[in-house]
């Protein structure tokens, strides 16, 4: 059942970067509108059902579910304008770097990973790096987007972290619409100082932040919520790593970019470092 869900949840961040490519509207507006979108579609059923549920919140919930929140809408703000300004395929590879972030605040932390563990995060990145190869962009254009998606990995490891412990008295659910709720005011906030239009878009735009809200946010992120509550954050966040060569292939098929020369060979590490990964956690427990 994981395994599926995983795969799932995969294929729908893979769809995330090459639809808001294509989508003609500012990167703010459709982070804003995925974010409403998937906060009503996951809340309304939680608060039919329990009308009372949002007020009976701990302290502990709301502070690491702000937090979340707060890291996800400006990783989306700086994630999607990055596949506006670079290639999809360094853009989700730098975004999803977020693997080694976590491991890097983990021993911050002194929760140094086992060698195992490492060595698994090392092949998985090699494989990034195989799959991206130069693919980094070289105008001052493509420079900003790869920038902007180091920083969108960075606030991304953060949301996963957070995440995790919010998920550990939350439901799926309730943190998930709470989270895109709230990221949602912060994304409203960041429209309306930097003048992004919230509904003067192009008609076959909104199909688009639709396609982006069922694909990535509800069969994406949603999934990845519900795994935080039994697989650790690093496992879930090299699990996403995989996102790096379907996005570039989604975008190859879809969007004519190139497809990077490496993506299969970099798949096939990737994989590998993440089955080492998996193994591993699972000899101690998946939840840490």
């Amino acid at each position: 059942m994981i395994l599926l869900l995983a795969v799932v949840g995969i294929l729908g961040v893979s769809a995330s970067g090459p639809i808001m490519a294509a989508t003609a509207a500012p990167a703010l507006t459709i982070a804003l509108w995925r974010n409403v979108f998937g906060a009503l579609v996951l809340g309304a059923p939680a608060i039919a059902k329990n009308p009372r549920l949002f007020g009976s919140l701990t302290r502990a919930e709301l502070k690491y579910t702000a937090l979340a929140a707060t890291a996800l809408a400006f990783h989306f703000a700086c994630f999607v304008t990055s596949v506006k300004l670079t290639s999809v395929a360094a853009a989700t590879a730098l975004v999803c770097l977020q693997a080694a972030w976590i491991a890097l605040f983990q021993w911050i932390r002194g929760a140094r990973p086992p060698r195992p563990v490492l060595l698994g995060l090392g092949t998985a990145l090699l494989g990034v790096v195989v799959i991206t190869g130069f693919d980094m962009g070289v105008s001052r254009e493509a420079l900003i987007g790869d920038l902007l998606a180091v920083a969108g990995g960075v606030l991304a490891a953060i949301y996963t972290m957070a995440g995790s412990k919010a998920r550990k008295t939350l439901s799926t659910g309730v943190y998930s619409s709470l989270c895109y709720g709230l990221c949602s005011v912060i994304l409203l906030a960041m429209c309306l100082v930097f003048g992004a239009p919230l509904v003067n878009i192009p008609p076959e735009a909104w199909w688009g932040i639709i396609g982006v809200t069922v694909a990535a946010q509800l069969f994406g992120h949603t999934i990845f919520n519900y795994l935080l509550a039994t697989i650790s954050p690093l496992v879930v966040s090299m699990m996403i790593l995989v996102e790096i060569p379907g996005a570039a292939i989604l975008a190859g098929i879809f969007l004519g970019q190139q497809l990077p020369p490496g993506t299969y060979v970099g798949l096939a590490l990737i994989l590998a470092g993440l089955a080492v990964v998996i193994m591993r956690q699972g000899r101690s427990g998946l939840k840490k």
